[in-house]
């Protein structure tokens, strides 16, 4: 039980953990930015995640050279909120 009390809490401040991770996951960090800014935007049940925290922490990251590239990051988190969005609009529509 302590183990989802721990997820829950990585996943609702991924903003205070995204330099560890960083770190810690290297390259496959793209992926979970990726997904978390796709479901804040395209899943109907997950506007509780830290989107807007993390943009910033991302990008702070970023410009003080903390092992994120801004020229794989902006295009990226890009695509991933116009295709949460456009699929949030979908669910919608059906």
């Amino acid at each position: 039980m302590e183990w989802l009390l721990m997820a829950v809490d990585v996943v609702l401040h991924l903003n205070r953990y995204l330099e560890g991770c960083v770190t810690q996951y290297g390259v496959w960090i793209y992926a979970i930015l990726f997904l978390i800014i796709f479901a804040e935007t395209g899943l109907v049940v997950a506007p509780f995640l830290p989107g807007d925290s993390l943009l910033f922490v991302a990008g702070t990251l970023a410009a003080a050279g903390g092992g994120l590239e801004v020229q794989w990051l902006i295009p990226m988190l890009i695509a991933a909120s116009f295709g949460g969005d456009n699929t949030n609009y979908w669910i919608g529509h059906h």
